[in-house]
């Protein structure tokens, strides 16, 4: 029998749908292990949709970089709220944060090229690198999942292309400084790398903590690769839009590998987008005082377990705890789920081997929901992890 590629053999499972298999079969089971928010899309959204249908020629081919509309509505939201200079040719829609990322690394590796990832680390950008036949290089972040810019330095060799950053973070919740990620650019520019900035949670932040763009320290985007998406603030994920922001040298390469796989984004989801970005940011800032007291629900349930660890989290709508437990991550997991119903992330798909950690994920349910779901692990975590306050 055939076999597939060895390379892609060597990719990780997706973890989200073996959690999602583990659920189906113990049903009734509240799942922490989602990352999206509990609300849908504004209307003005719908609206555009229903617009796109009194067009026909809207169902044949549109643009390869996405229709004018989009295009130019980003443009002004980037220049507006991200401080980003940059050349209209320079922006790319995309079938979804994931695509955008995807389309990087197939532009910028040669096989075994290296890409300097931050531990803990998005599963999908270490599988798409490997995908593209390049080698992820693991850098570890401190305890509170900030940057350790030393070690960064230390890890870059004769094959390294890019540098990737994501803040605010997922798995973490974590938003990295201004002054970290200005350092990071400057090192990229210095070396001749790429700086891959993953900015999807862009409008999650909390505590009056801002998000800030590496590509407003290079102002003519000669390094900067920035990848952004509506799925997360807009509610809807399953619509897949995002965009991103690359050097101009890279459009060549990047028009041939969108119009390999995809030829277009889907040209529905684009006027969708359209109708989201009348709307701004707005729309997803009127949902941050839910998100925050969700977070803050979170903290207040876990803080108190002696044999958690509970980091500080800032931003996106993830906790990322350390559980001090024998257990490999992925036992646990499965036994929280057998036994107490309740659903978590094992940190080992972000690249956490040692020790055994956990992601939490608070935003795709409704208040009283999280409540009982937290309730569930905070009782699985005391009894498996031997809490002595149980």
């Amino acid at each position: 029998m055939p076999k597939p590629s060895a390379r892609v053999e060597a990719v990780q499972a997706p973890i989200i749908p073996i959690i999602g298999d583990l659920i189906r079969q113990h049903p009734g089971t509240l799942s922490l292990g989602q990352g999206v928010a509990s609300y849908g899309p504004p209307p003005e959204a719908l609206a555009q949709v229903a617009t796109f249908h009194q067009n026909p020629g809207v169902h044949l081919y549109q643009s390869v970089q996405g229709i004018p509309p989009l295009v130019d509505a980003i443009a002004q939201k980037l220049q507006a709220e991200n401080q980003l200079r940059f050349h209209r040719d320079q922006i790319m829609v995309t079938a979804g944060g994931n695509m955008a990322f995807m389309n990087a690394v197939l532009a910028i590796l040669d096989p075994g090229d290296e890409v300097i990832l931050q531990t803990p680390y998005y599963f999908n950008h270490e599988m798409a690198i490997r995908l593209a036949n390049g080698q992820p290089v693991c850098v570890p972040t401190d305890q509170q999942y900030q940057l350790q810019l030393d070690q960064i330095e230390a890890a870059i060799t004769e094959r390294t292309r890019a540098i990737v950053t994501v803040s605010p973070n997922n798995p973490s919740g974590a938003v990295y400084s201004a002054a970290d990620l200005q350092a990071v650019n400057q090192l990229c520019l210095e070396r001749n790398l790429y700086h891959i900035s993953d900015e999807t949670y862009e409008y999650f932040t909390y505590d009056g903590i801002e998000h800030i763009s590496p590509g407003r320290f290079d102002p003519e985007q000669t390094h900067t690769i920035s990848l952004f998406t509506l799925s997360k603030a807009y509610g809807f994920a399953s619509w897949r839009i995002g965009y991103m922001v690359t050097p101009l040298h890279l459009q060549e390469a990047l028009q041939k590998i969108q119009d390999t796989l995809l030829i277009c984004p889907p040209v529905v989801s684009q006027y969708a987008a359209v109708g989201a970005l009348q709307v701004g940011r707005g729309y997803c800032h009127q949902h941050l005082a839910t998100l925050t007291g969700k977070r803050n629900l979170v903290q207040k349930a876990l803080l108190p377990l002696e044999k958690v660890f509970v980091p500080t989290s800032s931003g996106a709508f993830y906790v990322l705890i350390k559980v001090d437990c024998d257990l490999p991550d992925r036992v646990l997991v499965e036994q929280l789920i057998r036994d107490y119903r309740v659903a978590v992330i094992p940190g080992s798909a972000f690249g956490m081997e040692a020790g055994c950690y956990l992601r939490i994920a608070y935003g795709a349910l409704d208040k009283a929901t999280l409540a009982e779901g937290l309730n569930r692990l905070v009782k699985g975590l005391k009894t498996i992890a031997g809490d002595p306050k149980k």
